[in-house]
């Protein structure tokens, strides 16, 4: 069931969680089944309410949980990519190294977005046709996600195989807030920005989903498993954190 449109409520808590940047979004969603809070890399709020949901209980829910959201925000705002122009001259990959120059070549007709030269080291992405900023973005994200299933899912294969852990299937997303996670049927999802990351960030990830195939949980003992892979994993983990500031600002914005 798909969740009704997103609507702006100006209460007063609402307006007061993004000041200078507007009201809160709060979206109404037909499969809530409760109030609920969330801060994006971005620094946007959201507040997912239930369809019934009224709005004195909806501002009571928000000053309740203002120390948290403010807290969360102000390290979202820390922690976001700096500004930078459209479209971008190249795209790098902390991950492999990989560096891929973006050619405007220009023309008419239906805009398109292809791999040229391409080798380890990365090539060019060659833009040809009409250009046209929302669509060019469309198109750099599907080619990312496709990116990133070609590198991210063998070296889940290798991690696995190394590790012992059988998985299901990998699945690659475009996430704003998770870096990935493990299903109880065995599907490890990767966020596609973890390209932007480096290795040793990304292999500590899928350490940690491929783990969960047999701790579903953040027991002592999952934590003991992470680490007999990855003696290092608290220092990771924290860069992790900061990994979105890796992401640049077309993945999203």
């Amino acid at each position: 069931m798909n969740d009704s449109p997103q609507i702006e409520l100006h209460f007063r808590e609402a307006q007061e969680l993004a000041p200078g940047d507007g009201a809160a979004v709060i979206r109404v969603s037909s499969r809530a089944r409760r109030l609920s809070v969330r801060v994006y890399p971005d620094g946007r709020v959201e507040v997912v309410v239930p369809p019934r949901a009224r709005a004195r209980e909806v501002e009571r829910f928000v000053a309740a949980h203002r120390k948290w959201i403010d807290d969360r925000r102000a390290r979202a705002l820390r922690n976001r990519p700096a500004p930078e122009s459209f479209p971008p001259a190249g795209i790098s990959f902390g991950f492999n190294g990989e560096t891929w120059r973006l050619h405007l070549a220009g023309g008419a007709g239906k805009q398109r977005l292809a791999e040229v030269e391409s080798g380890a080291a990365g090539g060019i992405l060659r833009v040809s046709g009409t250009l046209d900023a929302r669509k060019l973005r469309s198109s750099l994200r599907a080619w990312l996600l496709r990116a990133a299933r070609l590198r991210l899912g063998p070296r889940v294969a290798r991690i696995a195989a190394d590790m012992g852990v059988r998985y299901t299937k990998v699945a690659i997303r475009r996430q704003r807030s998770r870096w990935g996670s493990c299903s109880a049927r065995g599907t490890i999802s990767l966020n596609a920005c973890l390209l932007f990351q480096r290795p040793e960030v990304v292999d500590y990830l899928i350490v940690h989903e491929l783990t969960h195939v047999k701790h579903m949980n953040h027991s002592a003992r999952f934590w003991k498993a992470v680490e007999a892979q990855c003696p290092g994993w608290r220092a990771l983990d924290r860069e992790l954190l900061q990994g979105w500031r890796q992401v640049p600002r077309w993945v999203f914005s």
